[in-house]
């Protein structure tokens, strides 16, 4: 009964949420340019103005519509390595206890190859 209810809990965790349009759910790696010391104080880079993080994408809309309501599909998708900007529409929320940034596509900058 134990492995029932474990893998109960494991599929129960998998994704809280599901973003809608073109909303890309991201889970934060590290701000590139910055590194963090021993005691994990974080040190920005050289310019000091780094603004693009590092992510994971958990999870994408299904894309948003143009003006002749066909649909453009997000480029992205779950498991790329993507380089993002925290843009004025981004939100920060919690899934499965870890912190994660909602944001549209258009804050995200590059995929890592």
């Amino acid at each position: 009964m134990a492995k029932a209810t474990a893998k109960k809990s494991a599929a129960a965790t998998k994704l809280a949420i599901a973003p809608l349009g073109d909303r890309v759910l991201i889970q934060p790696l590290d701000k590139v340019g910055e590194s963090k010391t021993a005691s994990g104080f974080i040190l920005p880079g050289k310019e000091g103005n780094e603004k693009h993080e590092r992510g994971l994408v958990v999870a994408t809309g299904p894309g948003r519509y143009n003006a002749e309501g066909k649909r453009l599909q997000v480029e992205v998708k779950a498991g790329d390595k993507v380089w993002f900007k925290r843009g004025y529409d981004a939100e920060e929320v919690k899934v499965g206890g870890e912190d994660h940034v909602l944001t549209s596509e258009s804050n995200v900058l590059a995929i890592e190859q």
